[in-house]
């Protein structure tokens, strides 16, 4: 007997577009300019993963904030806002400033309130792994995932110790990659070589900077638009008095990310046939004006 060959079609997956957010600290505002790239191409995920400052991002985008909306709120902010300095015990800062910030902005209270499903990657200190935080409350889901360790005291939530998810998924895309059929990733805490001053805490800062980075290479490989700039590395983690220029240079990032894909990719690419750039149209010449009648030809005669 013989069997007609099937053909094999792919189980759809749930989500169509997945948005990916690494953790960065202040580079984190860059975030304000790719959802300004986003909303102004239309361009809208069904489901948003992600760490620390990410994780900020990603619930306050969620929740329905515009890009513009974001930027005022980070407008004029210091860090003492965000972390206050404390007997260093289980760290140097608390940072219960980040939970009121989320308080006054977030409409929501809890992850199924949320207008777009969101992940927030935290590590569990007390069992040694990553943990998602998808359903419940927000703010001390998200307090924890920014909770830098030695820097910010642990989180604790429902009996367990909760510090940054950078630890183990500074740039997750993997924890949404199979549920989507395209992944836009944005990593704002790349590589750069820069000179850094010999103290505790620019040390702190660097070491946190490369663990970080060793979890993220996986990862940058498995975006179908990866957003990223060495440009991100030239601001310090907690720099919060430069957000239109990081602001600015997450934009321009993510035009010029989008732009080399339209230019290198394959005419069938997935992202490219879903959001296709925008058709550019000739300028319109001028046209001629109509001479009127008998004088065509004739030379113009001189005073």
């Amino acid at each position: 007997m013989n069997f007609p060959l099937l053909k094999w079609i792919e189980p759809r997956k749930p989500y169509r577009l997945g948005l990916a957010l690494s953790g960065g600290g202040a580079k984190g505002l860059a975030y304000v300019g790719v959802f300004k790239f986003l909303e102004e191409r239309g361009i809208r995920p069904d489901v948003i993963v992600g760490t620390s400052a990410g994780a900020i991002a990603a619930v306050l985008w969620a929740d329905g904030h515009t890009s513009d909306e974001i930027r005022e709120m980070f407008a004029g902010r210091e860090f003492s806002e965000f972390a206050r300095v404390q007997v260093p015990t289980t760290g140097l800062f608390d940072s219960r400033g980040v939970s009121e910030f989320l308080k006054r902005n977030l409409r929501a209270k809890t992850f199924e309130e949320l207008r777009i499903p969101t992940i927030v990657m935290a590590t569990d200190l007390d069992n040694g792994c990553g943990h998602r935080f998808s359903s419940g409350p927000i703010v001390e889901a998200v307090r924890a995932s920014c909770s830098i360790p030695i820097i910010f005291s642990p989180v604790v939530i429902d009996g367990v110790h909760y510090v940054d998810g950078g630890l183990f998924h500074n740039f997750p895309v993997s924890i949404i990659r199979d549920s989507c059929e395209m992944v836009i990733g944005v990593n704002v805490n790349p590589y750069t070589a820069r000179k850094y001053s010999k103290n505790i805490y620019s040390i702190g800062e660097r070491s946190f900077h490369y663990m970080f980075r060793a979890n993220t290479v996986e990862d940058r490989r498995l975006c179908d638009l990866l957003i990223e700039t060495e440009e991100f590395g030239h601001y310090k983690l907690f720099d919060l008095k430069n957000i239109d220029h990081i602001a600015r240079v997450g934009y321009v990032t993510a035009v010029r990310a989008y732009n080399r894909l339209a230019r290198t990719a394959d005419k069938n690419n997935k992202l490219l046939r879903a959001y296709p750039p925008p058709k550019r149209t000739a300028p319109k010449s001028a046209a001629p004006k109509r001479q009127a009648a008998g004088e065509v030809g004739r030379p113009r005669q001189r005073p």
